[in-house]
């Protein structure tokens, strides 16, 4: 089976990678779907890391939180 690549950026690019890696424009175009496939994977959610973030802040507060100074209250509020 042949690969048909009709856009012309799509082509230049994979022509491009085809001959840095010295292999065919097929085989160019896999290597990079499954590099991006791969790096897709292996990414966290931003959901996830939001909460391990949050569960990592309220371990540090203890169960009763602490005390904020006020100059850490004004760089929350963008204070200077």
């Amino acid at each position: 089976m042949t690969l048909q690549i009709r856009d012309e950026r799509a082509r230049e690019l994979a022509e491009k990678l085809a001959k840095k890696r010295n292999v065919t424009m097929t085989a160019a175009v896999i290597q990079a779907l499954e590099g991006e496939l791969q790096r897709e994977n292996a990414t966290v959610p931003l959901s996830k890391r939001a909460a391990d973030i949050a569960h990592d802040l309220k371990a540090q507060a203890g169960p009763k939180g602490r005390s904020l100074s006020k100059q850490e209250v004004d760089e929350l509020w963008g204070q200077p």
